[in-house]
């Protein structure tokens, strides 16, 4: 016997998550996840970083929205999920000018020398800072989002892997690991895997593309001081930031991958020591652990939100790239409010008016400029 769901989340992530902890107690909602654990794969491994400056004008919308319901959720906390954290591009004139944005203020060397003391002068010649940026608890802030949807009835079913999914009559029914569901409306949020959900379910692809991403725990001889910003090269290059008296760092690198259980690549983070320990006195001295995350884009660098252009009930939550955590509380809500209003006639745009209908026109999985 199939177990009955109104919605049916494929991805125990930060989207997934987010989105049944959204849409439990407004009608009945399982997730499946195809690990053992929830959040084994990119949404563990975030560098914890909610930074409104950072990607295209669609993207800032979602951060700003995501804080505003992140720290009205905070003042219910015992512990807070953020803390503010400032972030500051480095570089060259045209690298900093190229990727600053409406949340960013251009600031002189002195000024980021000043905020940022392991800086070594004359190696850049620009700098802006983003002062609303936040530092972000991701396991607790996924904790809270599992704890929410199970106490408003949600089903969390983990060592779940798709194997088969098809469109019967007005919804689906998917077979997960040892489990058979039959659902209205499925929800594809299985990140890097998400092309692949989409092949299973008889569904066409949309050409999603995962990036690899290394980071690292580095010791150091002189640790960055407490409130220190998060540092960035403005040629994406490199970025770092205080973890307690250790370092977090990475090599920024976008590499295209398969869908994978992702490993640092011999050679990648010991270069990467090397070039910050030339333009940084920190005196990185060790690698305590390093990890690789798959950041997954669709072909314009927009996340995807919508109904599938095609199969009906067929829901894309995907291709969130390195804005999963940012973007997560806004994309759950809009989602959430689509999937409650039901799959749009044939024909009918994803909204006609006002800000959250261009929001949801940017997202929507039919737009033309995520075709590869």
């Amino acid at each position: 016997m199939a177990a009955h769901y109104d919605v049916l989340i494929v991805g125990g992530g930060i989207a997934g998550l987010s989105l049944a902890s959204a849409l439990a107690g407004r009608c009945s909602v399982a997730l499946v996840e195809a690990e053992q654990e929830l959040a084994y794969h990119t949404s563990s491994r975030s560098a914890r970083q909610l930074i409104p400056s950072y990607g295209p004008p669609v993207v800032q919308e979602l951060t700003v929205r995501t804080l505003e319901l992140i720290a009205a959720r905070d003042a219910e906390l015992p512990e807070p999920v953020l803390a503010p954290r400032s972030f500051m591009l480095i570089g060259s004139e045209a690298d900093v000018a190229a990727e600053a944005s409406g949340h960013m203020q251009p600031i002189t060397v002195d000024q980021a020398l000043e905020l940022c003391p392991a800086l070594v002068p004359g190696t850049f010649a620009a700098a802006g800072l983003d002062t609303g940026s936040f530092g972000c608890n991701a396991p607790l802030l996924l904790a809270e989002h599992r704890k929410r949807a199970l106490a408003a009835g949600a089903e969390i079913i983990t060592g779940a892997r798709v194997h088969s999914a098809q469109r019967l009559g007005s919804g689906w029914q998917v077979g997960a690991g040892a489990e058979g569901f039959e659902t209205g409306v499925l929800v594809n949020a299985a990140g890097a895997w998400a092309d692949e959900l989409a092949v299973i379910s008889g569904v066409e692809k949309l050409g999603l593309q995962p990036f690899r991403r290394t980071a690292a725990i580095a010791a150091v001889e002189r640790p960055l001081p407490e409130g220190s910003p998060m540092v960035a090269a403005a040629d994406n290059t490199f970025y770092f930031r205080r973890d307690g008296d250790d370092v977090l760092i990475s090599p920024s690198e976008t590499v295209p991958s398969g869908p994978e259980d992702a490993r640092p690549r011999p050679g990648d983070v010991e270069r990467l020591g090397e070039k910050l320990n030339a333009v940084t006195n920190l005196g990185i001295t060790a690698i305590r652990r390093a990890w690789t995350g798959l950041r997954t884009e669709a072909a314009d660098g927009v996340p995807v939100a919508g109904f599938d252009a095609e199969a009906p009930g067929f829901y894309w939550l995907a291709g969130q790239g390195g804005y999963g955590f940012q973007t997560s509380a806004a994309m759950a809500e809009l989602a959430a409010e689509q999937i409650l209003a039901g799959q749009p006639s044939p024909g009918e745009a994803a909204g006609t008016d006002g800000p959250a209908s261009r929001t949801a026109q940017a997202l929507a999985a039919t737009r033309w400029s995520i075709r590869r």
